[in-house]
């Protein structure tokens, strides 16, 4: 996984770029997907208390590569399902 520094330490960036994401196994989007929306919930739970995130961006980049990760999965799908009816 890539990661960024931040602060002077190391952190996982959500961000994963299209090519990255169809490079990875059905099982590892999935986990991907969990993990993402549980940050998601994390991120918009500081907000709504009344925290002030680290990075601002990081709700819409974590939305994005959901996004991305939910568009592979159903371009997979859709795939999968054209050869069965063949």
């Amino acid at each position: 996984m890539r990661g960024v520094r931040e602060r002077g330490v190391w952190s996982e960036m959500s961000i994963l770029k299209i090519d990255e994401i169809r490079k990875m196994s059905e099982r590892e989007l999935v986990e991907e997907l969990e993990r993402l929306q549980r940050d998601l919930i994390r991120e918009r739970s500081m907000v709504a208390t009344g925290g002030t995130p680290e990075n601002p961006g990081r709700i819409r980049e974590i939305r994005r590569t959901i996004a991305r990760i939910k568009t592979v999965l159903r371009e997979r799908e859709l795939l999968s399902e054209g050869e069965k009816r063949r």
